[in-house]
């Protein structure tokens, strides 16, 4: 399904901090630079960000979590092969204090599921930007590359808000008779009952409240992904994205699972649960 790029304020931030970051002042000081031989306005250094190392990645989940998001675990009888599972693998780091990330792969009977977890330590240089600032305009960037679609609003939503601003009680709702007693309230086209939704119709919440979207739970910013694609013939897997940021850390939580049975769909509600349970997990574990 196409979706529509939805990034409410992403580009006026983007635009701001550029412009905080290449604009000259307002009252017409200059830097020390810009008048060689006369005297210039000291700039005064930005704040450090919170954060000045990373935590151990394959150490940062423990075993209960890589239990619920990777069920296979209890199914390897090896002892040895078991504690290596749980160990996860360490992506390659070339600076451990700047961005370290970790991955597991575990196989069982009924699917395939993938974890990938990454920190990283924003960290500005240039001296009138600080870190947090420097990694919120990189989060921007994240969360515009994630092309997140336009929030749904049902339409027994919108049509329950509009009857109510304008006085017009909804389908469904008795209206006032002659005598000024309720009448029964008038039968749909459809002839279903009123107070049963259609399947159509639930599957339409679901998808609705499951959708790709901003978090405001979750550090100082989040955002959920959730992708589904088809490898080979007709198996799935799905891939949900939790991605947040605290100071001047950010933290990526991607999980992924190929079901084994053909025609067998990963539920999106059940493994957005359990990303977004291990990102704030992640997110008390630095403390912020």
């Amino acid at each position: 399904m196409q979706r529509k790029a939805y990034v409410p304020g992403v580009a006026a931030l983007l635009a701001a901090l550029l412009a905080g970051c290449t604009g000259g002042s307002d009252d017409g000081a200059t830097s020390d630079n810009s008048n060689p031989g006369q005297p210039g306005v000291a700039t005064e250094a930005a704040e450090p960000g919170k954060y000045r190392t990373l935590p151990e990645p394959c150490g940062a989940v423990g075993d209960k979590a890589l239990g619920s998001l990777l069920p296979g675990l209890q199914e390897i009888a090896d002892e040895e092969q078991r504690e290596k599972a749980y160990a996860g693998e360490p992506t390659l780091a070339y600076d451990t204090d700047r961005k370290v990330g970790c991955r597991w792969k575990v196989e069982s009977a009924d699917a395939t599921d993938h974890l990938f977890v990454d920190f990283e330590r924003v960290v500005s240089y240039d001296k009138a930007v600080s870190d947090d600032s420097e990694a919120e305009r990189l989060f921007a960037e994240r969360v515009e590359a994630a092309d997140l679609p336009e929030p749904v609003i049902s339409e027994s939503a919108s049509a329950s808000g509009s009857s109510s601003a304008s006085g017009t009680p909804s389908s469904g709702e008795p209206t006032a008779g002659p005598s000024g007693t309720p009448s029964a309230p008038a039968a749909s086209g459809s002839g279903s009952s009123s107070t049963t939704p259609s399947s159509s119709a639930s599957d339409g919440a679901a998808s609705t409240e499951l959708q790709p979207r901003l978090l405001d739970d979750l550090g100082d910013e989040a955002f959920v992904d959730d992708e589904l694609s088809s490898s080979g013939s007709t198996a799935k897997r799905r891939t949900v994205t939790v991605a947040f940021r605290t100071s001047n850390v950010m933290v990526t939580v991607e999980y992924a699972e190929q079901s084994a049975t053909l025609g067998v769909v990963p539920d999106s509600e059940e493994m957005q649960d359990k990303a977004r349970k291990l990102a704030s997990q992640l997110a008390d574990s630095l403390g912020g």
